[in-house]
C-alpha cells in the first residue's frame, strides 16, 4: 500500500493526499491552526477511515452468513487525549444495520468478527483507545 501527501503551498495548512490505487482526497487544518477549513482533518480520515474499514468487514461477513443486509451504518464518537501525541483514547461505535429478517446474533457476530479479528484499523486503535461498540437493526419491507 503506498499514498502520497502533497503540502499545497505557503498559504495555508492544507494537504492533497493520493493513494496507491489512484485516488484523492484533500485534507486541511483548522483556521486557528492556520488552516482554511478545505477538507476533513487529518485525525478525522483516521477516524473515517477506521468506520469504512469495520463497515465494509461487517457487511462482507453479513452476505457471507446469506442475511439479507440492506445498508450498514456506522456513527463514531471519539475522545482524544489532553496533551501530545493527542491519540484517540475512546472510540464509541454505533452500528446501525438493516436489512430483512436479519437475525441479531448473526449482527452481533459480525460486529465482533470485525473487531476481534479483521479490522486493521480497529486492531491499531485499540493499542491507545478503549473502543465500545452497540448495534441496532432496522427491519426493512
Amino acid at each position: 500500500m503506498e499514498a502520497t501527501v502533497r503540502w499545497t503551498g505557503p498559504h495555508g495548512m492544507s494537504f492533497v493526499a493520493e493513494t496507491g490505487s489512484g485516488h484523492a482526497v484533500v485534507m486541511d487544518g483548522a483556521p486557528e491552526g492556520g488552516g482554511r477549513n478545505l477538507g476533513p482533518r487529518p485525525m478525522e480520515m483516521v477516524l473515517l477511515g477506521t468506520g469504512g474499514c469495520t463497515a465494509y468487514d461487517v457487511v462482507v461477513i453479513l452476505r457471507k452468513s446469506g442475511q439479507d443486509v440492506r445498508n450498514c451504518d456506522v456513527q463514531l464518537k471519539a475522545e482524544r487525549a489532553e496533551t501530545d501525541p493527542k491519540v484517540f483514547t475512546r472510540i464509541d461505535f454505533h452500528f446501525t444495520v438493516t436489512g430483512k429478517g436479519l437475525k441479531a446474533n448473526i449482527v452481533e457476530r459480525a460486529i465482533k468478527l470485525s473487531h476481534d479479528k479483521y479490522c486493521s484499523a480497529s486492531a491499531m486503535l485499540a493499542k491507545t483507545a478503549e473502543l465500545g461498540m452497540t448495534w441496532e437493526i432496522v427491519e426493512t419491507a
